[in-house]
């Protein structure tokens, strides 16, 4: 894949931007989810690791999401927009549980580059989780920070979801990797059903990332996924989707370029709105990103 060699923005009018990826200094205990088999991410993965990456697949800036629910982290995120512009926004952790939550986001939401905030609720054992009263009374404060909430699930919880975005109307919600759908196993129907309730919801998006990581990681190809992507594409439309890569855990299962060729190449027998959406104009509208004109990718113009 050749080098940019000037401004996404100047070429195509919006610029692209990878709306779901994460940095980490890695600590065994910290990122006790990255199991032996994902043995080969345990190590650091920070901004000048992705940077030559992106530029060299013509991304102008990246969304971080957090990794590990903890206050300490987020920083650490922001602190790392702060230093590096073609970080665009962050999606970071407050325990939005606690009683004194109103503080936690008045203090995290007082820096630009906080965008949302997320919880894996994934992991919780109860599949119910969504629905409990102190995280309802914490989604119920986001709208008044300008953040938005990241849903990160299983297909189990798609029902549970929409009940929860259901009660919150005036809330932007953003469904991260389409829900995880086992294309490992090629179920799709219920999982299809379900998606396509929870994208009635107008102020729902969802992002096209994570899905090469839910198939064989070793034999998978982009034909496996392209039944998942018809699917988000008539439930969402364009409009409301934006492409993610899942860095580096994308790595377990393809190269950087390699992972988001599968949505690229997807988009390239759709008309040219659709790409801008994808590639970068639901994301900037959807966070109202600032992408300073020229600014870009480090080392973008050298």
């Amino acid at each position: 894949m050749t080098m940019s060699t000037g401004s996404v923005e100047d070429r195509r009018g919006v610029p692209r931007v990878d709306a779901h990826q994460h940095f980490w200094r890695y600590d065994a205990h910290e990122y006790a989810w990255i199991d032996t088999r994902m043995a080969s991410i345990r190590r650091d993965f920070l901004p000048a690791d992705l940077a030559p990456l992106l530029r060299a697949s013509t991304f102008d800036a990246c969304v971080a999401v957090q990794a590990r629910q903890s206050h300490d982290e987020t920083r650490a995120l922001l602190a790392m927009a702060d230093a590096h512009p073609f970080i665009a926004g962050v999606v970071g952790w407050v325990d939005l549980q606690a009683d004194r939550l109103r503080e936690s986001l008045e203090a995290a939401a007082a820096h630009p580059a906080l965008v949302g905030v997320r919880h894996v609720v994934q992991d919780e054992p109860d599949d119910r989780f969504l629905l409990r009263p102190a995280f309802r009374r914490g989604i119920g404060l986001l709208q008044e920070f300008g953040l938005a909430y990241d849903l990160l699930l299983h297909p189990r919880h798609l029902k549970v979801a929409l009940d929860l975005v259901a009660r919150f109307p005036d809330t932007r919600f953003v469904l991260d990797h389409l829900a995880k759908p086992s294309i490992r196993t090629g179920e799709i129907d219920r999982w299809a059903r379900d998606l396509e309730a929870l994208a009635a919801c107008p102020h729902v998006v969802a992002k096209l990332s994570g899905l090469v990581t839910e198939a064989a990681w070793n034999a998978w190809t982009p034909k496996q996924i392209r039944p998942y992507l018809d699917v988000a594409f008539d439930c969402f439309g364009a409009g409301r989707l934006m492409i993610g890569s899942d860095w580096p855990v994308c790595t377990l299962a393809g190269d950087y370029g390699r992972v988001m060729a599968v949505v690229i190449d997807y988009l390239r027998g759709r008309p040219a709105s659709d790409r801008d959406h994808v590639l970068g104009g639901t994301a900037v509208r959807f966070w109202n990103l600032r992408i300073a004109r020229r600014a870009g990718v480090e080392g973008q113009h050298e």
